[in-house]
């Protein structure tokens, strides 16, 4: 069957009061992204509340739905097919070949819905439902009507045109990106981090990423593991903006001059200094991490509110409650797992320490910091100065 239109249905957007119409916008802009590398020609408009994608000839059908799916603010897709308003007598036979087409087997139950967009329509939307439903029950008596709880909900929209669908593919849900603000990733080549970024960026902010690299203890392949993870996460996100920095320099200065246990916080504690430097200029509203509770020793709530400690952004971290199998099934769903599980260490696993502290004491953090006064900012400096940006599409 040949799809002419989709008509996209959005959920939270619809509750939303006088400035709805920013987020359908938004939405808008968002599927005319998502297409934009889609083998055709499409219109994407909105119309009385409703956005719909209409396709101009050939088109890639299962690429259209794929790309679609991944628009956050989307929770709905329907494939439209678009009739002619040749009186309603055609109208019928249109519907019972509408239903012939597309449900081959007929021992199901069925409702119409139709909804007159076009007031002028010489019939209601009652007596549409109970002339259609008559004319597929005498062309298929196997079938039967359930109005409560049918098998298939027939919608037939009275347009210029004639829109019929009764097929709802499952967005993305959550609201379209950009409507939130923008934070600040902190991207490593783990599982967690990528979940977390799509997770926020659900919830309609875009985001910026920043991945810190350890050459010689860390390859090229690691760093471009993470742009791949970046570029998965862009499918949703759209694109991400990836700050690469040198931190080989700073953990190995750490690593010399403060006790081997607290390495791994005070060295997260340096990346949420750098990442928030990146977010302040960039107009970020916040830091997102994929840390959750108890996951790892850096992870505690002593260790998470030690990292807190040097931050003045808010710091958002959405898979904090979540268990590592949670995380994992995320990850497989959105495409970032097989990636996250190449073997090539970042540079949190080359220096992790054999014993770390799980309950640090900020006080005691901050103390030991004092031994890397004569050269961290030295070092600091270096770092943000040096860093790469890659654009991540």
């Amino acid at each position: 069957m040949r799809y002419h239109t989709f008509l996209i249905k959005y959920g939270e957007i619809g509750i939303k009061g006088k400035n709805r119409y920013l987020f359908e916008d938004a939405l808008v802009r968002q599927v005319r992204f998502a297409l934009k590398d889609v083998d055709g020609q499409f219109e994407v408009y909105k119309s009385q509340a409703r956005i719909y994608v209409d396709c101009e000839g050939d088109y890639d059908y299962e690429d259209t739905i794929e790309h679609l799916k991944r628009v956050f603010g989307i929770v709905g897709i329907c494939p439209v097919v678009r009739m002619e308003d040749a009186g309603f007598e055609q109208l019928k036979k249109d519907i019972v070949a509408y239903m012939d087409e597309a449900y081959p087997d007929k021992r199901l139950t069925f409702k119409v819905e139709a909804r007159r967009a076009r007031k002028s329509y010489p019939l209601t939307s009652m007596e549409i439902n109970c002339a259609l439903g008559e004319a597929i029950l005498d062309a298929f008596p196997e079938t039967k009507v359930d109005v409560h709880h049918p098998d298939v909900m027939l919608n037939v929209e009275v347009r210029n045109e004639i829109y019929v669908y009764s097929r709802i593919i499952k967005g993305a849900g959550g609201m379209p990106v950009g409507t939130n603000g923008k934070a600040m990733l902190l991207l490593s080549g783990g599982i967690d981090s990528p979940v977390a970024g799509y997770m926020i960026s659900k919830r309609g902010v875009g985001i910026e990423a920043t991945y810190f690299h350890a050459p010689p203890y860390t390859s090229e392949r690691a760093k471009q593991k993470v742009v791949d993870l970046a570029r998965i996460v862009s499918r949703y996100a759209g694109p991400i903006k990836l700050h690469v920095v040198n931190f080989t320099d700073i953990q190995l200065y750490i690593y010399d001059q403060c006790p081997h246990e607290e390495l791994t916080i005070i060295m997260r504690r340096y990346m949420m200094r750098i990442a928030e430097y990146f977010a302040k200029k960039d107009g970020c509203l916040g830091l997102i991490t994929g840390e959750s509770i108890g996951q790892v020793a850096s992870q505690t709530m002593q260790s998470l509110a030690a990292t807190n400690d040097v931050c003045t952004m808010p710091v958002y971290r959405p898979v904090i409650g979540f268990d590592k199998q949670e995380i994992v099934n995320i990850a497989e769903r959105i495409g970032t797992y097989e990636t996250s599980i190449q073997p090539f260490e970042d540079c949190c696993t080359i220096f992790v320490a054999k014993h770390p502290v799980t309950k640090p004491n900020v006080e005691v953090i901050r103390r030991s910091e004092e031994h890397l006064s004569e050269k961290i900012d030295e070092l600091m400096k270096t770092a943000l100065e040096t860093a790469e940006m890659i654009e991540v599409k």
